[in-house]
């Protein structure tokens, strides 16, 4: 086990990891200041780039977009007002009265340090429970693995509570793209319309890059049109000291404890672990009443929350095969591209593997600490970067990316396809996170479905007589009855409303 340890720690130390991880978390930091690109959109186009590296440095790579990102996302929030990612909603809670103030270095260096207080947090939790559960999960058969398919693919009514309808249309639209290509037991061709190119089914980076990036181009494109634009942003002189930090020491802790498990919670994310942090830390606080006007404790409180979520979506993503979040989604389908298959048995087959991602993990939050101070002072400057200078960039690496893979230009229809598809969905306001987690759940719930039932004679019931098994189809109807009850709740207090006038 010691050697294990060793080698792993020695994959992800070696120069063209570290090199492949502090590329990731730079371009992360990027693209999660820039409003328009997102930590989604970064690890979507980087999958397409690191498919050739060893699976260690492609995940390297990975991890420091994802981090970097993630961190960032507040850095739009706290200068200009605008957020740059979802995880940095409530950012806005307090970063912009803080720069009002003249704090924006205050907050800036403060946000840094509960990133990566936050993240390193998630390190170790992942690191002590992941291989815990995963010898759990050893015992999963079919029908436990059909259950857990089944259980992610509920996260798709978390993921659209709210718009439950849009949602279920999104994930219909995703399972009915990927029954395209050959049955997986029985080799009969399906929807593939005599083409050559869909016998295999559709490739799953060309759907990434453009559902998650072409897609978002086109919007920003448009906003560019309309003459958006971002107000000027200034960086004050005065930084955080010791003292301020060390009031926000209790902020600090429970926005980590409560960002790692919100996130090992499929389908939380982010912008959930941050509202329930900072609320969680204004009803502890001595001082409740600066919350909202500039508190740097409210701060810390959301940031080390939602970098704690990192590390604790990747627990259900390695050892179930079920993604915490949209992000983690996109990483589950990095592990397949690279020949892998998320569970309790890449903890068995590829333990040092496992244990290099998290290495590259801890690494991947030092990085984002050391760009994060160093580089403080730039911020302002990337934030004024041109739409015009940048989408012509981004459209090249989406181009790129989707071609290189298989060197086959049906790829780049498809990127097309689906760049326009997620554009379309995006205006009507249907979410597009369901597709991909349809898209991507559907093999194993369908093979896993049809092995059971051949493991035991066609009999459903063996999917409430397995304990596990049983669990997850019981969480999984309870989850859907919670949605569809307060989806019932929404409709009778709006039809109530009306007939009130």
């Amino acid at each position: 086990m010691f050697d294990m340890f060793i080698n792993a720690f020695n994959s992800a130390t070696t120069l063209e990891a570290l090199i492949a991880n502090f590329i990731g978390v730079a371009l992360g930091i990027v693209f999660g200041a820039l409003p328009g690109l997102t930590a989604v959109m970064g690890v979507a186009l980087l999958i397409p780039l690191t498919f050739g590296f060893p699976p260690v440095t492609a995940f390297s790579a990975l991890l420091g977009m994802y981090c970097g990102a993630i961190y960032a996302g507040s850095i739009t929030a706290i200068l200009v007002s605008t957020p740059g990612t979802a995880a940095a909603a409530a950012t806005m809670l307090e970063g912009p009265k803080l720069t009002e103030k003249g704090e924006s270095l205050k907050a800036l260096e403060m946000t840094t340090w509960a990133s990566f207080i936050g993240g390193i947090f998630s390190c170790f939790v992942l690191t002590t429970i992941a291989p815990q559960l995963a010898v759990f999960a050893l015992d999963f058969s079919a029908p436990e693995y059909f259950a857990l398919g089944l259980f992610g693919l509920t996260i798709v009514a978390s993921l659209s509570e709210g718009a439950l309808l849009k949602g279920c249309i999104s994930a219909a639209l995703g399972l009915l793209i990927a029954m395209i290509g050959m049955d997986p037991l029985s080799g009969d061709m399906r929807m593939t319309f005599g083409s050559i190119n869909l016998m295999s089914g559709v490739a799953l980076v060309p759907a990434l890059v453009g559902l998650y990036a072409l897609s978002q181009v086109l919007v920003t494109l448009e906003s560019i049109l309309k003459g958006t634009t971002l107000n000027a942003a200034k960086i004050s002189r005065k930084g955080i000291t010791f003292s301020e930090f060390w009031l926000c020491k209790k902020a600090l802790l429970l926005g980590s404890v409560i960002g790692t498990f919100v996130g090992i919670i499929p389908a939380t994310g982010s912008g959930t672990a941050s509202f329930a942090a900072y609320s969680e830390t204004k009803r502890h606080s001595k001082h409740p009443e600066k919350f909202g006007n500039g508190s740097i404790e409210g701060l810390a409180a959301t940031e080390s929350a939602n970098n704690a979520v990192t590390g604790g979506a990747l627990i259900p993503l390695l050892t179930l095969g079920v993604p915490g979040d949209v992000v983690t989604a996109i990483i589950l389908g990095a592990l397949m591209i690279q020949g892998l298959t998320p569970g309790p048995l890449l903890f068995h087959e590829q333990g040092t593997l496992v244990y290099s991602i998290f290495t590259a993990l801890f690494l991947s939050n030092l990085f984002m600490l050391v760009c994060g101070l160093f580089s403080v002072r730039i911020f302002a400057k990337i934030v004024r970067i041109p739409g015009g200078i940048l989408m012509p960039i981004v459209s090249t690496l989406c181009v790129v990316g989707a071609y290189a893979l298989n060197n086959n230009n049906f790829d780049l229809i498809s990127l097309i396809f689906f760049g326009g598809l997620g554009y379309v969905l995006t205006k009507a306001s249907i979410p597009l996170a369901p597709l991909l987690l349809a898209m991507i759940l559907s093999g194993i719930i369908e093979i896993n479905f049809r092995r059971a039932m051949g493991l035991f004679n066609n009999d459903y019931t063996v999917f409430f007589t397995r304990p596990i098994s049983a669990f997850f189809v019981i969480v999984s109807i309870l989850i859907v009855a919670r949605i569809l009850f307060k989806e019932l709740k929404k409709y009778r207090n709006t039809v109530h409303g009306q007939e009130s006038l």
